[in-house]
């Protein structure tokens, strides 16, 4: 009995199991890996969204006018807050050309360049969203793929009971070894993403909210702008 409970490891146990519960072993792999890849992405991403927005909203709030911040970002923008405000800096560079409107033209000129920041906050929020749903459904699926697993695994051992007409641990161990590491892989691969998907989501949730107010404070600066005038 010691040996053969010496023999039951990790390698053993997947080498020895049914080709079903060998399967759903490599899927719960793949799943976990897929996910630590996607929540090391996201990670990435979301410190470089940080470090982007605030250097932005520092010259943004530097007391720089509109017309200098429309030079600074250019026509090509590489991070989320300059794509936003390059949205409305283009409407506004546009109108500027003929003179800047007053009255219900520069009204519907606010009106513009409103949209067209919502719009460009969407697909910013598209871009950051990108691969969040891998985890969502690892952290759904996984737990139930282990328990298919499981419930492979233990069914195998009653057949090898039924079939050796024995209820000692050699007969019934190797088959709920594989059973119980089966959820176990399952819980591995569903427990951290579910915890990335909900500190992620917690992140785009603050990053939406800081769009949300930047662009507002964008549409305050061309409305005083416009005012000026």
């Amino acid at each position: 009995m010691e040996s053969g409970a010496e023999q039951i490891t990790v390698l053993s146990l997947f080498l020895q199991a049914d080709p079903v519960v060998k399967a759903v072993m490599l899927i719960l792999a793949i799943a976990s890996i897929w996910s630590w890849a996607v929540a090391v992405d996201k990670w990435l991403q979301f410190g470089d969204l940080e470090q982007s927005a605030r250097k932005f909203e520092r010259e943004f709030f530097s007391g720089r006018s509109v017309d200098e911040l429309d030079d600074r970002g250019g026509d090509r923008p590489r991070d989320a807050l300059s794509r936003v405000f390059a949205a409305a800096a283009r409407e506004f560079r546009e109108a500027r050309r003929t003179g800047l409107p007053t009255g219900d033209a520069a009204n519907l000129l606010l009106a513009r360049a409103d949209r067209l920041m919502q719009a460009q906050v969407s697909r910013e929020l598209g871009r950051a969203s990108r691969n969040l749903g891998v985890l969502a459904t690892v952290g759904a699926a996984a737990p139930f793929i282990g328990l298919f697993g499981t419930v492979w695994g233990i069914m195998n051992a009653f057949t090898n009971i039924a079939q050796q007409q024995q209820t000692n641990l050699a007969v019934v161990a190797p088959g709920i070894a594989e059973a119980l590491f089966a959820t176990g892989l399952g819980l591995v691969a569903a427990i951290p993403a579910v915890i990335f998907y909900n500190k992620f989501s917690g992140d785009l949730d603050r990053f939406a909210d800081r769009l949300e107010t930047f662009s507002d404070e964008v549409a305050a600066r061309l409305s005083r702008r416009l005012g000026e005038r």
